[in-house]
């Protein structure tokens, strides 16, 4: 991300307090982590790429940001907002980590057709398993559309701003079975559930796994699986 007016317009939609813990995944070149350190009561940036986090750390110098070169997902850093351009190859493993994670609302940029996916209706071509999984945990809407002259290098896809609040919180073994349920979207909902083991206490018919509502969904996947995750 390059261009700071959008870089403005997310630091707006975020609305951080002085007492926020901000978050920020993947750095890059800190041009968001300059505008987000010292907005909230505290700042942590994680980044991966050991040249952008060198570069990020002197961007910021003396501002009191915390960096980290760690990859957040396998950890559970606290905080209130997050605001971040992500890595689209992470897009799926980031809505899965942050369904099962405590926040107050987030701002990110996503890719077009990703951001599509997770709003998708139920029996839509693009509904999947992380449709489901997003609905159940959050409320989201597309904000507005980023050029890809607004990236350095631009990207070969299209951009959105998402904003997203929290609905529920899923477990780490919820996703799990949404996951595996969906692993088999064009099965009927009876002849699915009996392959995986899975229960449910209404009948599926004709019904096909990828026509279920994300309530059906998590109705299904709350319980445990009886050959255990």
């Amino acid at each position: 991300m390059k261009d700071p007016g959008v870089v403005q317009r997310m630091v707006s939609l975020a609305g951080i307090s002085p007492s926020d813990r901000v978050l920020e995944i993947g750095t890059g070149k800190g041009v968001l982590t300059r505008e987000l350190a010292g907005l909230g009561g505290r700042f942590d940036g994680y980044e991966v790429d050991e040249e952008n986090f060198a570069e990020t750390a002197e961007a910021v110098r003396g501002s009191g940001a915390r960096l980290h070169l760690a990859d957040p997902f396998g950890l559970r850093p606290e905080f209130d907002v997050l605001v971040s351009s992500l890595p689209y190859s992470e897009s799926s493993r980031f809505v899965s980590w942050l369904s099962g994670t405590p926040f107050r609302r987030a701002v990110v940029i996503l890719q077009d057709d990703f951001a599509k996916k997770i709003l998708a209706p139920p029996g839509a071509r693009d509904y999947r398993g992380i449709s489901a999984l997003a609905q159940l945990a959050f409320d989201a809407k597309i904000v507005e559309r980023v050029k890809r002259e607004c990236f350095t290098p631009q990207p070969r896809v299209n951009s959105v701003i998402v904003q997203l609040s929290p609905r529920l919180r899923v477990s780490k073994a919820e996703a799990t079975n949404i996951a595996r349920l969906f692993s088999l979207r064009r099965r009927r909902v009876d002849a699915a559930l009996k392959e995986l083991g899975m229960e449910w206490g209404e009948e599926g018919g004709s019904r096909r796994v990828n026509t279920l509502t994300p309530s059906e969904v998590h109705e299904i996947c709350r319980l445990r699986a009886p050959q255990g995750l």
